[in-house]
């Protein structure tokens, strides 16, 4: 074999396995950006499931702690007219339902929302046991039906009329603050 025929057969091996490598490796890349997609995705839809189950407590601490509000309001007009019967029983059940809620928030809301959470959870326990020693016929020094019903923490002053919309409220209001004025209402 002379040097131009041997030059020949190597340039046309060097060719065949050149385009059967250039093939499979873009037929490798193609497999790694599919799989990257597919983690993407999956990643998105972790992202948007969690963001659902943050949701979903949001709304179910929400609805359960205007129900505690509405419960507890209803048992302070009951005490007013002096009789409590069935609701003292409603009352009881949104507070246990409210624990209850507070506990799976507990899981899933962050750190800032869960702080003021916790601290409506615990003026709401103070109000109750206030609601429930008044409905006992033993209150303590400073319990009120008026304390009961409008709940004022101690570092706030007794509520007055709002005025203005909800919107207006909640963007003049500093952060981490509550609007002032009928607890739930806000």
């Amino acid at each position: 074999m002379d040097v131009g025929s041997v030059t020949a057969v190597s340039v046309a091996v060097v060719g065949v396995v050149g385009t059967l490598l250039s093939a499979l490796l873009t037929q490798r890349a193609a497999d790694r950006s599919r799989q990257r997609e597919r983690e993407r995705a999956e990643l998105a839809r972790e992202c948007r499931g969690e963001l659902l189950d943050v949701r979903t407590c949001y709304v179910a601490l929400n609805t359960a702690t205007r129900q505690y509000l509405a419960a507890r309001t209803d048992q302070v007009h009951a005490l007013r007219r002096d009789g409590s019967g069935p609701v003292r029983q409603r009352l009881t059940a949104a507070r246990d339902q409210h624990r209850d809620v507070y506990a799976e928030a507990q899981l899933h809301v962050p750190d800032p929302v869960l702080d003021l959470a916790g601290q409506l959870s615990r003026e709401l326990g103070a109000v109750y046991g206030m609601v429930k020693r008044l409905d006992a016929g033993a209150p303590r020094e400073g319990d009120s039906v008026t304390d009961a019903l409008w709940m004022p923490a101690p570092h706030r002053e007794p509520p007055a009329v709002r005025s203005g919309s909800r919107s207006a409220s909640r963007r003049s209001a500093p952060a981490g603050s509550f609007p002032q004025g009928r607890p739930g209402r806000g």
